[in-house]
């Protein structure tokens, strides 16, 4: 059977039982730029890498903010982001002119997928081909939420999502014990720390590159930049140089063997 027999709608199920539109979906994910968060018991940070088309592009925004108390970072189709990011906004809005409070992170978790879900069932429209990390601190405290374009959610600790994000999530999973307790200085440099994992070839962390957002309790979702950012960085550079070994050194030679001469070494 060829796929391309059965992924010509989203509501065509292929003999597998598959939905080949929703699984390209989210493959754009995958291939999104890394994005994490993670939580203590006071606070939620998001964590980003921005990608930039080129040298003479800007880099694409990854943390957008939906309310006071409310955030979200993405991994996938920019455009498909803003809409939702839209809808989630005027959703925060709605409520709290209707009933005065902030709205619960669960509960706009739960709408917006139910969005993703209705794309999977109706061939209006094509699935969104964006992931979500949802970092919030409502009544009921610090919440880190994922969505994905197949219309599951779930909640988290700590979440990664996006390309090469395998290695922060092994960084995440060898740590998460210590989050609960951290500060919100040790939440963001353990976000850049396990970011730092899904770059490619030599390049480094870089205020330009990287978004970090923060909220909490007495915290308003911000955006750490500038100068901020770069102490955060700086701070990660010097732990890691003194977390590496040192370099051994030369090892003597015995007494009774001469040392090797440089000159005639092939």
């Amino acid at each position: 059977m060829f796929r391309n027999q059965y992924d010509t709608d989203v509501t065509v199920w292929s003999p597998q039982g598959r939905l080949h539109q929703v699984e390209y979906a989210m493959e754009a994910v995958k291939q999104g730029s890394a994005c994490l968060g993670l939580t203590s018991k006071t606070h939620a940070v998001l964590c980003a890498l921005k990608r930039s088309p080129n040298e003479l592009g800007s880099y694409q925004e990854k943390i957008m903010k939906i309310d006071d108390h409310m955030g979200i970072s993405i991994a996938g189709l920019t455009a498909d982001a803003r809409m939702l990011a839209k809808y989630m906004r005027t959703e925060a809005l709605n409520h709290k002119y209707v009933y005065g409070t902030q709205l619960q992170a669960n509960r706009l978790a739960t709408d917006l997928a139910d969005m993703h879900q209705r794309c999977t069932q109706s061939y209006v429209r094509r699935p969104y081909g964006v992931g979500m990390l949802i970092a919030a601190h409502d009544a009921t405290g610090p919440h880190l939420m994922e969505t994905s374009p197949s219309g599951n959610y779930f909640e988290y600790v700590a979440m990664a999502i996006g390309a090469r994000s395998q290695s922060a999530k092994t960084y995440l999973e060898k740590h998460y014990q210590d989050f609960p307790a951290a500060s919100v200085d040790d939440l963001i440099k353990h976000g850049l720390k396990a970011l730092s994992g899904c770059i490619t070839g030599d390049k480094e962390l870089d205020v330009a590159s990287v978004s970090v957002a923060i909220v909490g309790a007495g915290q308003a979702f911000e955006e750490v930049q500038g100068a901020r950012l770069q102490a955060f960085l700086d701070a990660i550079e010097v732990e890691g140089d003194a977390a590496a070994p040192a370099p051994a050194g030369e090892p003597e030679a015995p007494a009774d063997v001469p040392a090797p001469m440089d000159e005639g070494i092939a």
